[in-house]
């Protein structure tokens, strides 16, 4: 068997293009990186760290035993991103920015990658375009400014989609096998929902049928790379729990992906929006699909599948345990931005200044929505805000709901001088991703001596993890009542609840005159004195019981 002569990359053909125009390419080709990796920068520190943030702050503080151990234990799938964050740690001090930063390396790496890719499938124009597309997509920069591993992910399954191709098109160098095997490897310690990839790559082979000395040396490569990630895989069997709740799969979900892709959880993004966003992404794959004799074949053999083999499997594996989340599939997001490239370059110009005049305004628009503190689930910068302006000498705090306690280890500055009374260590100490819980007697000997507690309780949680802190909750409520504290302030705020708990008579708040009988947050049925009050000028966020 032979390569078709349609699948040549258009990057090894001499003499199509002029060297002014190749230099073009070539300064707008590194443009496009430096783009995305301003665009990552821009108002990195706008948006609180949610949940698994505050866990990788809260890693990269700990010792290199504390972190070997933790990964004996559980998140082993995120042990490379853990590794790389803790040297980061090292050389900087741990913040939202400094660990947000790789982020935005990573995502410029995979927008360079994409260019790469790009003009090695469709020649320099379509490199360019496709990584423009990918810089600009605020998916992209979503996730540029999340300290996580997703967009390291992202690099990851570009480089190696990018070696791939290099094999398919007959280089017969004995480099590209070998970066294939190392970059699958790294694909998968950065992340092993990654290796989903490896199937899409294996539908691209058999869409391209290559010859059999290719596939034996594709073959060899994607064995070798998942044999250097044997110990990640055991751990990960014997890690199992700690995979997360997932969103359930419905007939929905592939047009809820299709969108988030677009638009990653932008609630807020008006209709007309998302009506312009989505008919322009329709309009230049439907001029793919039409006008497709006019592409290489091989932008639609690795596209395609890349961009809806890995979901589809997700979706399926829901079905034996609930996986599927949409972070997990953000390596997904260059192929989407090669097809795109590919129908945006066969509509004529006029054409293609339209999509361009259509989209300015919903992109604008996420870009800046996605910067907003209101873009993540927890607004952690919020809870340590309101604790320094409502700050009195021997104030404590109270934890409840999965991760909350970490949100005083990820700012230390901020929670030196208060006490958390429901922990009975840390989380390093523990080798878990959550301080343990101090028992109920310990707890009761700690209120007993607090004048003030300030009781935080996330409330963004999974179905399982929200059922445990209901209870937490509860138990909490019942041994803060038993000590003498009451609530006398309420702040809700995204995903979190502040109550401040204090003792009758000791704030010139309380009076005789203002006990009015009201339920008692997280006691229903229970009656409690109204010391609860709204003071305009500190916020809408609190409000009373």
């Amino acid at each position: 068997m032979t390569a078709l002569p349609s699948l040549a990359l258009p990057a090894l053909r001499g003499g199509q293009t002029s060297p002014r125009s190749v230099a073009a390419a070539r300064v707008a080709g590194w443009a496009t990186p430096i783009l995305a990796f301003v665009l990552g920068l821009w108002g990195n520190t706008g948006p609180s760290p949610w949940t698994d943030e505050i866990v990788t702050m809260d890693v990269a503080r700990r010792s290199w035993p504390e972190l070997f151990a933790l990964l004996g234990q559980v998140d082993a799938v995120h042990g490379l991103h853990y590794v790389l964050m803790h040297l980061v740690g090292q050389v900087t001090s741990v913040t939202e920015f400094t660990m947000r930063v790789p982020s935005a390396t990573a995502v410029a790496v995979a927008v360079a990658g994409t260019v790469w890719l790009g003009r090695s499938l469709g020649g320099p124009r379509h490199g360019v375009c496709a990584g423009l597309v990918l810089a600009v997509a605020p998916t992209a920069s979503r996730y540029a400014q999340e300290g996580r591993s997703f967009a390291f992910v992202m690099a990851a399954a570009v480089l190696a989609t990018g070696a791939l191709a290099k094999v398919l098109a007959g280089d017969g160098r004995r480099r590209w096998p070998i970066a294939y095997a190392v970059l699958v490897a790294v694909l998968g310690w950065f992340n092993i929902m990654g290796l989903l990839l490896l199937v899409a790559h294996a539908i691209t082979v058999t869409w391209t049928r290559p010859g059999r000395r290719t596939i034996r040396r594709l073959a060899i490569a994607q064995a070798a790379g998942i044999t250097a990630m044997a110990p990640l895989l055991f751990l990960a069997l014997t890690q199992r729990s700690a995979v997360g709740a997932s969103a359930p799969v419905t007939f929905g979900t592939p047009a809820a992906f299709f969108s988030w892709l677009l638009y990653p959880g932008q609630d807020t993004l008006l209709t007309s929006f998302k009506v312009l966003l989505i008919g322009s992404t329709l309009t230049a794959l439907g001029a793919l699909a039409v006008r497709r004799r006019k592409t290489p074949e091989l932008i639609r053999a690795v596209g395609v599948p890349w961009l809806t083999v890995p979901p589809a499997l997700l979706a399926l594996a829901t079905l034996v345990q609930p996986v599927f989340a949409y972070r997990y599939l953000v390596f997904c997001l260059p192929a989407l931005a090669l097809l795109l490239a590919a129908g945006i370059l066969v509509l004529p110009w006029w054409a293609r200044v339209a999509l361009v005049l259509a989209v300015s305004a919903p992109l604008a628009f996420c870009h800046r929505a996605i910067r907003l503190e209101q873009s993540r689930s927890w607004d952690t910068l919020a809870v340590v805000r309101i604790l320094r302006a409502h700050d009195a000498p021997g104030d404590t705090v109270l934890f409840s709901g999965a991760r909350c306690g970490l949100i005083s280890t990820a700012y230390q500055e901020a929670f030196a001088r208060r006490t958390d009374l429901g922990r009975s260590g840390t989380a390093a100490a523990a080798a878990a991703l959550d301080n343990p819980p101090a028992d109920p007697a310990t707890l009761a000997h700690r209120l007993e001596r607090a004048p003030r507690v300030w009781h935080v309780m996330c409330t963004h949680l999974s179905a399982a993890a929200r059922t445990t802190a209901e209870r937490i909750a509860a138990a909490q409520e019942q041994a803060l009542w038993a000590a003498g504290l009451h609530p006398r302030r309420h702040f809700t705020i995204r995903g979190i609840e502040i109550i401040l708990e204090t003792r009758p008579g000791e704030n010139s708040l309380e009076s005789p005159a203002n006990t009015a009988a009201v339920r008692c947050p997280g006691q229903p049925g229970k009656a409690c004195p109204a010391w609860l009050r709204t003071d305009p000028a500190e916020g809408a966020g609190e409000k009373t019981s």
